[in-house]
């Protein structure tokens, strides 16, 4: 089966959103099972995953099985609606495992070994864990490949672990000699020549382990490389056997919002269903744009629409303070999602734990029960869904605008020895991102070797270390008639981490019309530099620009009065600082203005985002007062039946789905 014949999302959902959460049945008498379904029904749940964390239950001791629990919660959620997103439990290995097999057990870069007690305590290269893994997959596949409940597979949960022991580093060498076939080849890449680090055995090469001062970055880089591709190939190992057994059913596993970890490029393209776990801050004031931004990059991911695989109802339990969802906030960042598009919305957890780790972390059923003001708000939530699904599913949403973001470009600029320890990409991203959100600007996310030909503008908030096939492939953009804006470090340094001649790329600077780079100028936290009429934060350049560039923005004051702040040659803009928020809005919707690309809706009141996907525009109020927003002509609201002409008024946290 080829990966265009697989399934999809659309198989599991059948034109409505999914709607549920983790389930763990197995914390629960078995007469607690009952009262859950009668509530799912009541909340309109339609999808439950089970199974994530129950590996010692169903495997009590080696090669035991105990299924019987779980055909009884299988056949009780199919007898009463439910569909079921079945895991492998493989992400907390049993006591048993690690005792039994200290080998399965990973090591953290001190060599210090992650002991049982938690989760995601295996180490992704042990051949035992895998065969142990293999072997409870293969199992739970036969028992309930052909079980009417399953309508998704989930792999694992929350793939992170990194792995520094022996048995990993023996992994390593394999994957190294893969990339690079000769030693000769690892010493250019690695630039061993500094510290005399010249490698002469395949032995010698270790992980990314603690040195006594600082590590080599093209090392650290292609170990984040290597634990991203050798989790991936637990997740693909396991995938295989459920796929073998149920080819009709779709497979995801979760990943998390923006994650150092894993390359989620590659991790999607062998994801049937995409999907991500994202837990805002609701004391945050940008937590709306978070949420807005990790659900741009898991759609683009999924090139389409995507699961909500967990988001909170009320407070979590890993904050420093954990604080409760206001009033009508779960509802309105739930409804968010699906304007983003998703076609699932779902929750850890279903009910919430009296006893382990996340017992103070909520639950669609809280400790309150029933009456609680959680599930009162759930029971609308899923009334809501089940109101718009037939009407947004499968929807997919039009961006004019691609915003740039890589892994290794991450990976690369996240060690030390820079110029400036404070410059955090996800920061970075979030700034950018922030203000093309706050212009109602509809974006998606873009690989940068991608084709970026559909797209009237790309935005590079930051690429420190580009492919040459990712500066071509900027250069043809701006050369095909598109529009290119990029932030400072962009083009820096190689795939290796090999700073680039002139300190950026040739190309490059040409196509800005960066004569010289003369030099970096970080700056401290709480420092600014002046250019234009905004000031610039984190960052400055010492930039001579060519004679037919235009410098937007100079510098004023300083050792760089005078010099260009904001450059562009022709349609190819380059930030060397980062404006302050309103000043990079303002630009970033010039820009967009100039290439052809309008917003959603022209004028909101403050704190209303504006939505299109397909048809139908979503208004979401994240302000407490009411508001009052324009309409473009008579709209139908999907979520009250209302009719509106001209104009509607948004409440607290309110939100509309219009259809014209």
């Amino acid at each position: 089966m080829t990966a265009a014949d697989r399934p999809g999302l659309a198989d599991a959902t059948r034109g409505r959103i999914l709607f549920g959460g983790d389930y763990n049945p197995e914390q629960w008498p078995e007469e607690t099972w009952h009262e859950d379904v009668r509530l799912m029904r009541e909340a309109g749940v339609n999808s439950v995953t089970l199974g994530v964390f129950s590996w010692s239950r169903l495997e009590p001791e080696p090669g035991a099985r105990e299924f019987g629990w779980l055909d009884t919660v299988m056949d009780l959620m199919h007898a009463n609606g439910v569909g079921v997103v079945l895991a492998t439990p493989t992400a907390a290995p049993p006591p048993w495992l690690g005792r039994l097999h200290p080998d399965t057990l990973p090591r953290d870069e001190n060599g210090d070994v992650e002991w049982w007690g938690g989760r995601q305590h295996f180490s992704h290269s042990s051949a035992t864990y895998r065969r142990h893994a293999a072997a409870i997959t293969e199992d739970l596949a036969a028992r309930y490949g052909a079980h009417p409940a399953l309508t998704m597979w989930h792999i694992n949960n929350e793939y992170c672990t990194a792995d520094h022991g022996d048995e990993a580093a023996a992994a390593f060498r394999r994957w190294l000699r893969a990339r690079y076939g000769t030693l000769d080849a690892l010493n250019r890449a690695w630039g061993t020549a500094f510290w005399s680090q010249g490698y002469d055995s395949w032995d010698a090469v270790l992980p990314a382990r603690r040195p006594h001062y600082l590590k080599n970055p093209a090392q650290v880089l292609d170990f984040r490389r290597f634990t991203s591709d050798a989790l991936l190939e637990c997740y693909l190992a396991e995938r295989d056997i459920v796929t073998r057994h149920t080819p009709h059913i779709p497979v995801t596993t979760n990943f998390m919002p923006l994650f150092l970890g894993q390359d989620g490029w590659r991790w999607a393209e062998e994801e049937d269903v995409v999907s991500v776990d994202l837990y805002p801050d609701p004391r945050d004031p940008l937590a709306a744009q978070h949420g807005a931004l990790v659900q741009d990059l898991t759609r683009s991911q999924a090139r389409g629409p995507w699961m909500l695989m967990e988001q909170a109802a009320g407070p979590v339990d890993w904050r420093a303070v954990n604080h409760p969802k206001p009033r009508g906030l779960n509802r309105l960042w739930s409804l968010q999602a699906v304007a983003r598009g998703a076609d699932a919305v779902c929750y850890f957890q279903w009910r919430q734990s009296r006893q382990g780790a996340e017992k103070f972390h909520s639950g669609m059923i809280g400790h309150a029960g029933e009456r609680g003001r959680t599930f009162q708000e759930i029971k609308v939530i899923g009334s809501e869904l089940a109101r718009i699904g037939p009407e947004v599913t499968g929807r997919r949403i039009q961006a004019d605008i691609a915003v740039l973001h890589d892994w290794h470009a991450w990976w690369a600029g996240a060690q030390g020895g820079l110029p400036s320890l404070h410059v955090d990409h996800p920061t970075v991203l979030h700034a950018w991102h922030r203000a093309l959100w706050e212009s109602h600007l509809t974006t998606d996310f873009a690989h940068p070797e991608q084709d970026l030909s559909g797209y009237r503008l790309v935005v590079v908030p930051q690429l420190y270390a580009m492919t040459d096939a990712a500066v071509d492939n900027l250069v043809a953009h701006v050369r095909g008639g598109g529009t290119l804006v990029a932030g400072f470090l962009t083009g820096t340094a190689d795939e290796d981490d090999r700073v680039r001649p002139g300190g950026m790329d040739a190309r490059l600077r040409e196509l800005f019309g960066i004569d010289v780079l003369h030099e970096r100028w970080p700056l401290e936290p709480g420092e600014s530099a002046a250019a234009g009429a905004f000031r610039g934060i984190l960052w400055s350049e010492e930039l001579e620009k060519a004679d037919d560039a235009t410098t937007e923005a100079a510098y004023r004051g300083g050792e760089l009065d005078g010099l260009p702040a904001v450059l562009r040659r022709d349609r190819a803009w380059y930030l060397s600082t980062l404006p302050e928020p309103d000043a990079l809005r303002a630009l970033l919707a010039r820009v967009a203005a100039d290439a052809g690309v309008r917003p959603v809706v022209e004028r909101l009141p403050p704190q209303v985002e504006a939505v299109r996907r397909g048809e139908l525009l979503f208004l979401l109020h994240h302000g407490r007062e009411p508001v009052t927003v324009d309409l473009p002509g008579t709209q139908h609201d999907l979520l009250t039946g209302r009719t509106h002409t001209d104009r509607i008024t948004l409440g607290r946290h309110g939100a509309a789905v219009l259809r014209p």
